[in-house]
């Protein structure tokens, strides 16, 4: 997750412009998305990863075409195995406390929920708004009946208040979540002595996955094309 002027570098008109040609052409010769690192093939277009090596990329080096923009200093991998290279929890060097918490916070689309799957372990304790309001109104994921509000936020409050005084068996809490305000997410963080880790996803990928989905997100596009403007219109570092 770049921060600062590598943020800026990987969403620059330049960058993605070179992006998509390399991944045409990783295409072309593989047959496919296949990653580099595991050989799998990445079904989620938003799971494909540019991994620039052997030459990290740096605020220090990012300027220098033959690193940044270089296709034999880069390598197409999954999500997954660019966590590890950048020791991202598990199978990267990230030694697990029992009863850590984490809040995963950043815009719709932006793949909290994918990050979670990657990164959790059995007995890992997950709190996610969309899957309580699945789980108490059997609606079809991402339909939130509006009527039900006060009841999914009263438990997930309460799940959370357990969480804060490390109730129960639970190895790891997930909490996951929009949270654009800094001042909202830093607050419950030092609550409940989380950890917050910022998917980081530009705007247009959101909305470019959205695209790609096939359940309810996808059928009620121009709401949840909302949904992400007016995060991005609320966020605040």
């Amino acid at each position: 997750m770049s921060t600062g002027v590598l943020h800026t570098f990987y969403n620059s008109d330049e960058w993605l412009i070179f992006r998509e040609q390399y991944i045409l052409e990783h295409i072309k010769i593989n047959k496919g998305v296949i990653c580099s690192k595991c050989g799998k093939h990445i079904i989620n277009r938003g799971d494909i990863q540019l991994h620039h090596t052997p030459i990290e990329l740096t605020e220090d080096n990012y300027k220098d075409v033959n690193i940044s923009m270089n296709k034999d200093n880069i390598e197409l991998i999954c999500r997954s195995c660019h966590n590890k290279e950048h020791g991202r929890f598990c199978g990267g060097g990230h030694k697990r406390r029992e009863k850590a918490v984490y809040i995963i916070y950043g815009p719709p689309m932006s793949g909290k929920t994918t990050y979670v799957y990657e990164n959790m372990e059995p007995g890992d304790l997950i709190v996610d708004m969309d899957r309580l309001y699945h789980a108490v109104s059997l609606r079809p994921m991402y339909d939130k009946p509006d009527n039900l509000k006060y009841n999914v936020f009263s438990i997930r409050n309460h799940i959370i208040d357990n969480i804060k005084t490390r109730y129960g068996g639970f190895r790891t809490a997930w909490i996951i979540g929009g949270y654009p305000e800094k001042f909202t997410r830093e607050k419950l963080a030092e609550d409940i002595g989380a950890e917050l880790i910022y998917v980081e996803t530009s705007k247009e990928l959101c909305i470019e996955r959205l695209e790609c989905c096939n359940d309810y997100r996808a059928e009620h596009k121009d709401e949840w094309v909302q949904y992400i403007e007016k995060w991005f219109e609320d966020y605040s570092n």
